[in-house]
């Protein structure tokens, strides 16, 4: 792998020299060009002459989502819109959307960091590879598709949707590696359950799952019914996109993070304050070669933990077991989708298909779980699954549930990432 990507043969000692000499361009670059974020660190008393060794970046202030929708569409460039060749944003659902623009140098380092994502995922040159994240402003479509073109693949651009041509297509073009969302992987599990193939007949080998919060058990669950590797790809927008970390194949054990182009750090999510190594808490990134719109420790609210490099001397970060800003706080009791996700796929006879529904009686919040069978059951099976998932919960978390086993094929099916949650309770 070293011969297509050198960069991964570094020394520790040489990765952390070269964060250093790029975090520090980084920050000058920043606050040189992205007024809102200069007016940050005016206001913090720091300034990028103050950045002597990586442990003084703790001292700069945060960039947080809520920043890059103030400085809507434009404020954050760092470079004139002119010079921008793209720009992606969010779906604004939660909100006004965030833009991140591209420079052409910005969209070739992308393509660069997509390849070797998808090489360490056990794609290889030559490949047909099925894409079915979506194109548009979304990231995911068009950066995994420019990773695949570098890396020297056949992209089958399919996009989201269309479950039936999705099989079709993976089957007739012979695709080896697939991309999507873990819980539309499911979905066309069921498609190719529907229609009576078997995956394992197909050329399908590897599946490079990202975009989503998921679970050692979700990936078995996938590996399971469709035969393939289930590997884990992680991005955000904000940041760069997809590619910003990937698993290896061979080791599956935790995305590592391509320290040469993103500093990670973990935080304390209350407190804000970095973390012991290795314990658990949000990610935090600082880009060290974006041109467009460099970003210095962005809030990701996603809660992770970092480990060692296996493969390489860059570091693995663990599962994402959820955002911060998705925490559920039912009763008192915080508690994530993950978790639910992780007691429901411990009986095989449910599925990873599943939705939470909160509402509120009187001064009580009231939790449903609706999980989905993999098969018909009879009613006494159907009763014993809706026991055993009912003490699992309580035993977990301490809530009691009400639970719903749907039939096969009763819970919506996503075409991107699923909608996990239902909060029906008054908006305080």
């Amino acid at each position: 792998m070293t011969e297509l990507f050198p960069e991964l043969a570094m020394s520790l000692d040489a990765l952390r020299a070269l964060q250093l000499e790029r975090l520090r361009a980084t920050l000058r670059h920043a606050y040189d060009n992205q007024a809102p974020y200069r007016a940050k660190c005016q206001a913090a008393g720091v300034h990028p002459q103050d950045l002597r060794t990586l442990d003084d970046l703790s001292r700069f202030p945060f960039t947080e989502k809520g920043d890059l929708r103030d400085a809507y569409p434009y404020g954050m460039l760092a470079i004139p819109r002119e010079r921008c060749v793209r720009v992606h944003a969010s779906s604004g659902t939660t909100g006004r959307p965030t833009v991140v623009g591209y420079s052409a140098k910005d969209i070739a380092t992308w393509g660069e960091l997509m390849a070797r994502s998808l090489y360490a995922g056990g794609a290889r040159p030559g490949d047909i590879i099925h894409n079915a994240y979506g194109y548009g402003l979304f990231t995911g479509g068009l950066g995994a598709h420019y990773g695949a073109e570098r890396l020297g693949c056949t992209v089958v651009p399919m996009s989201g949707g269309f479950g039936e041509r999705q099989v079709q297509l993976i089957r007739e073009f012979g695709a080896r590696v697939v991309l999507m969302t873990p819980s539309y992987m499911l979905a066309i599990a069921d498609e190719f359950e529907r229609q009576g193939i078997d995956p394992r007949d197909t050329a399908m080998r590897i599946g490079i799952f990202g975009a989503e919060p998921w679970t050692e058990a979700m990936r078995a669950e996938i590996e399971r019914r469709l035969g393939i590797d289930a590997v884990d790809i992680y991005g955000l927008s904000e940041v760069m996109g997809p590619g910003v970390a990937c698993e290896f194949v061979e080791s599956k054990d935790g995305p590592t993070i391509w320290e040469d182009h993103f500093y990670p750090e973990i935080i304390d999510p209350v407190s804000g304050r970095p973390v012991a190594e290795g314990e658990p808490g949000e990610l935090v990134f600082t880009t060290l070669s974006k041109e467009a719109m460099p970003v210095v420790r962005y809030r990701t609210r996603d809660l992770t933990r970092l480990m060692p490099g296996s493969v390489t001397a860059m570091r693995r970060m663990a599962k994402i077991t959820g955002r911060s800003d998705d925490m559920l706080i039912v009763r008192g009791v915080n508690l994530f989708p993950s978790q639910v996700e992780e007691q429901i796929l411990r009986d095989p006879a449910l599925s990873g298909h599943y939705v939470i529904e909160l509402s509120r009686s009187g001064a009580l919040d009231d939790l449903l779980v609706r999980a989905e069978a993999r098969e018909a059951q009879e009613e006494e099976e159907r009763a014993r699954s809706v026991a055993d998932l009912v003490q699992r919960l309580k035993g977990m978390c301490g809530l009691t549930a009400e639970v719903e086993i749907a039939a096969p094929g009763g819970i919506e099916r996503s075409l991107g990432k699923a909608r996990r949650v239902i909060d029906r309770r008054p908006k305080v």
